[in-house]
């Protein structure tokens, strides 16, 4: 504590609060390399406003662990103060009985709206919402709109847009966005300035990147959530759909590097729980190699006849499992962005068939010239049927990318149809598969070709 202290005070002397002409950013880095204790400490020599500008911001780590490390009542204003998505996502990682200890202790509004959050699954738009919006009645004018924000702005997280709803019902009726409503006239009904189109909204209970999808698509700063009755029960913001999506974007490429997906930054997390996230997969994968040494054993004799094939059994189990992971990549993505659906597979098999064909035609000549030019300029002997040789190594590669490409892009559909995420068909899983069958497709062709010469 008195290092950060001593690095913020020669930085500001000057002024009368050490950190007070630092940028939130800059805060937030400062406190992310101290320990948990240290970092609380300075959290609570902050002046009030700076102390939640830091815990709204999505940079901060280990934002539970401070504030629970925190003085009960330094605690509870901070959360009593804090935009509702951001302090639902701190609360929501504090054990109990601190949990509802603070719950308990916070101002009663704050902990309905806390509650109300916390009631949604985590990875839905209920979860991601903030209850802090601006709406008005459609009776009311642009001038009490106008004066009506003045009056709330600083009780809320942000104003995209004005929500204008029925009087009596409360249902949404219109999104009003700022720009608009500014080059209105004073006098004219707030309506007036509004779409004629229905304003987009979601379920609470909708999946987060189901959110994204739409304010992507309609291009939105916030996205209205409603209830089964049409009022809106919060928004959810074009920023905090990038913060989940970042988050969501990390668990997916570490389950597709063939791993658990981390929980805290890669520096932060422990050595046992490295291994708890790494060593699953690893022997679940390791397991499944072991099919390969089994397709192997089975050509035995094969093998032994014919050892120049062994040559090649690298070339043709890393060719298969790339094409696969290639299109295992591509569906993952295209899912994910809903550019295909789960109905599409026939489409998608139709598609991959003949681009794994042409793929290993491409790989099997070079494999072909690759074999001719090192038989002809002496760099390598592989016998007087070194032709019949590099025709099966032409040909099993045409077939061996083929399903890698086919196997690659149903896997995807097949885990999201049985309910895992299509982002679990991880690039060593998937090179897993393609390895076993694509021995078994090389010794199959080898023994079609070789038969009566090597074989």
């Amino acid at each position: 504590m008195a290092e950060l202290l001593d690095v913020t005070d020669a930085q500001l002397d000057a002024r009368s609060d050490p950190l007070a002409g630092q940028h939130v950013a800059d805060l937030v880095e400062i406190l992310n390399e101290q320990l948990t204790a240290d970092a609380a400490v300075a959290l609570d020599e902050l002046p009030l406003d700076r102390a939640v500008e830091v815990l709204d911001y999505p940079g901060l780590d280990g934002a539970a662990e401070l504030v629970a490390a925190l003085p009960t009542a330094k605690a509870v204003a901070l959360l009593d103060a804090m935009s509702a998505d951001r302090a639902a996502d701190v609360i929501r990682d504090i054990p109990e009985p601190h949990h509802s200890a603070l719950l308990r202790k916070l101002d009663a509004e704050t902990a309905r709206s806390l509650q109300h959050l916390l009631a949604y699954p985590e990875n839905t738009a209920g979860a991601l919402m903030t209850t802090e919006f601006v709406s008005v009645p459609s009776t009311w004018t642009i001038a009490e709109t106008l004066d009506h924000i003045r009056r709330v702005e600083r009780t809320r997280e942000t104003i995209y847009a004005i929500y204008v709803l029925d009087p009596a019902t409360k249902a949404l009726v219109q999104s009003v966005s700022l720009r608009r409503l500014i080059t209105g006239e004073a006098a004219d009904p707030v309506l007036s300035v509004g779409h004629d189109r229905r304003p987009v909204t979601i379920d609470p209970l909708t999946d987060r990147e189901e959110a994204a999808r739409l304010i992507s698509r309609y291009d939105l700063l916030a996205l209205p959530v409603v209830d089964g009755a049409g009022r809106v029960i919060g928004i959810v913001t074009v920023d905090d759909v990038i913060d989940a999506m970042i988050a969501e974007t990390t668990e997916d490429v570490h389950r597709f590097g063939g791993m658990a997906a981390l929980d805290e930054p890669y520096m932060e997390i422990g050595f046992g729980q490295m291994l708890k996230k790494r060593a699953g997969w690893l022997c679940a994968l390791f397991l499944s190699e072991m099919l390969t040494a089994s397709a192997m054993q089975g050509f035995e004799s094969e093998l032994e006849r014919a050892i120049v094939l062994t040559l090649f059994i690298p070339l043709i189990m890393s060719s298969g499992g790339n094409s696969g992971s290639q299109a295992t990549s591509l569906l993952i993505r295209a899912l994910a962005l809903q550019q295909v659906r789960l109905g599409d597979w026939w489409k998608i098999a139709l598609r991959e068939i003949p681009t794994g064909i042409a793929l290993g035609s491409i790989l099997g000549v070079i494999g072909v010239v690759r074999i001719a030019l090192w038989q002809k300029l002496g760099f390598y002997d592989y016998g007087e049927h070194w032709m019949l040789v590099a025709a099966t190594v032409g040909t099993a590669l045409v077939g061996i990318v083929t399903f890698g490409s086919l196997a690659g892009s149903m896997l995807p559909f097949v885990l999201q149809k049985v309910g895992f995420d299509p982002a679990s068909a991880s690039a060593p899983f998937v090179a897993t598969l393609v390895d076993v069958s694509g021995l078994v497709i090389y010794f199959s062709v080898a023994m079609l070709i070789l038969r009566g010469t090597l074989l």
